[in-house]
């Protein structure tokens, strides 16, 4: 009987602790994005040069695009692994067809939002402010690589 109850308590323990940790993983996820995100606000404003009436224009047409971008992208990487895990387990050529057309749609997509996207910019800031929004996110594209092949080659390190 006591060891039923231990186990249940261990059991219960687990789970608690399991959960929390979960909790804790997502929680440090969402915290890591939001600094990445303001990082990239004040780095972009920065770049670009935005006035205080410009970025309350601008930034909710830049997340919208973001948030279109996000989702094209995110079509693109599903419909590649699908296309991948389909050739691995020796689909057919309709199944795997089927597969690279929605592939390739999905990369379409994701090109015109590009494409629409600089035209919508141009309709709340001038061209050369345009110019140097894409400018500034390469810059700081580049500069968390940068990043990230420092912290990498850090860990290599330890290793």
């Amino acid at each position: 009987m006591k060891t039923d109850i231990r186990k249940i308590m261990i059991i219960a323990a687990t789970l608690v602790f399991g959960a929390a940790n979960a909790f804790a993983n997502n929680q440090a996820k969402e915290d890591w994005k939001e600094k990445i995100q303001s990082e990239k606000i004040a780095f972009l404003t920065m770049e670009i040069g935005l006035t205080p009436q410009e970025a309350q224009v601008f930034w909710p047409v830049y997340n919208e695009i973001n948030e279109e971008k996000d989702q094209a992208m995110y079509e693109v990487i599903k419909y590649y692994w699908e296309m991948s895990k389909a050739i691995e387990a020796g689909k057919s050529e309709k199944e795997i067809q089927s597969l690279l057309d929605k592939y390739l749609e999905a990369q379409e997509k994701q090109r015109k939002i590009d494409e629409d996207a600089a035209e919508k910019y141009k309709k709340v800031l001038s061209t050369t402010k345009v110019a140097k929004l894409y400018i500034g996110e390469e810059k700081f594209r580049r500069q968390h690589i940068r990043k990230l092949r420092c912290i990498t080659s850090r860990f290599q390190l330890f290793r």
